[in-house]
């Protein structure tokens, strides 16, 4: 059996073998034709020598290279989201989706679509993320006051409020599409499932330096999300602040996930599969299951939008779709697994 930091080093440059390749890939997958032979020399072309590879350059640069770059990031903010959402609230089927980031913001960006610039006086491609990052705020903020009372933040409570507001959103959800007409009706049913379809240069501008800050945060309360794990009362012993670690984590994720699904729409499973399988692999030590969920998270985001533009080519299936299908049955396995414990004598 290696050792932690064997495994480590081995698990580092596999996943970032992986995410090099599945990139290539990406970079040659769409309804443009590109060898995996042409991709260095378009990429570093600065002129074009004829039509095709001045489209070619073109698809690269302002099409595929932004979708993968934010492939990579969303992937990651979600996952190692995840996986500080289970260590917060110490258990496994946690999920960032349960404190009603995600479905604020597709009631906020889905009114958008719908009512368009009777809401906000923007065209609908701005309108539309610009409302889903509010919304998603918003939800978050609401759940959090209302879990928190004389200084103490309540995880049942909190769970039991994002459940509340997750109903309350998929009502509006419901009504706002009865209201739709068939184009507004698409974008919002296409939203709720996620594309990375959207993706430029313009948005990545805004999205990545809000999306590192929790990237590059949230693992600084690896050792905190450690001691956690004992208790409450055990990790106050051990000299962390409770309450003051909850604020500043449940921030951060709200950020991370709020972004992500401006950007995104709804990409699901993501943040409840990765954290648990690196969990599988690492332990429950958080100072390796928080950088090892944003590369494995980055990874799947990166293969599943990969798969959904070439499986159905030129047509693209949502990711939501693909994230889905692999969830789904993966929180059934899990589920079905912590019942099994709970049942032994």
């Amino acid at each position: 059996m290696p050792s932690a930091s064997i495994r480590s080093t081995i698990s580092l440059l596999t996943l970032c073998t992986a995410i090099g390749v599945v990139t290539l890939l990406a970079l040659a997958t769409g309804p443009l034709e590109i060898s995996l032979a042409q991709i260095p020399a378009l990429l570093h072309q600065s002129g074009a020598s004829s039509p095709d590879s001045a489209f070619q350059v073109l698809a690269l640069w302002q099409i595929r290279v932004p979708r993968i770059v934010l492939a990579i990031v969303v992937g990651a903010a979600l996952a190692q989201s995840g996986a500080a959402m289970q260590g917060l609230m110490r258990n496994p089927l946690a999920d960032p989706g349960l404190i009603g980031v995600a479905s604020g913001a597709a009631l906020a960006a889905a009114a958008a679509i719908v009512l368009g610039t009777n809401l906000m006086p923007l065209p609908a491609y701005v309108s539309a993320p610009v409302a889903a990052f509010g919304g998603g705020l918003a939800a978050a903020y609401l759940v959090i006051r209302l879990s928190s009372a004389y200084g103490r933040t309540s995880v049942t409570t909190m769970l039991l409020a994002g459940l509340a507001i997750n109903a309350i959103a998929g009502a509006g959800i419901g009504f706002l599409a009865y209201l739709a007409d068939d184009t507004a009706l698409r974008s919002v049913t296409y939203w709720m499932f996620g594309s990375l379809g959207k993706a430029g240069w313009p948005e990545l501008r805004i999205a990545l330096p809000l999306l590192l800050i929790p990237l590059l945060l949230i693992p600084l309360a690896a050792n905190p999300l450690n001691a956690l794990q004992l208790g409450e009362a055990e990790a106050q012993h051990l000299g962390v602040d409770v309450e003051r670690l909850k604020r500043r984590l449940l921030a951060l994720i709200v950020i991370a996930v709020a972004v992500s699904v401006s950007l995104a729409g709804i990409v699901g499973f993501v943040g409840l599969i990765i954290p648990h399988l690196v969990r599988l692999w690492f332990g429950p030590d958080h100072r390796r299951v928080l950088p090892f969920s944003a590369l494995a998270g980055s990874l799947l985001l990166l293969l599943a939008d990969t798969a959904s533009r070439s499986l159905f080519s030129p047509a693209e299936l949502p990711i939501g779709i693909l994230t889905a299908l692999i969830g789904g049955p993966f929180f059934l396995f899990l589920l079905m697994r912590q019942l099994g414990r709970e049942t032994l004598p």
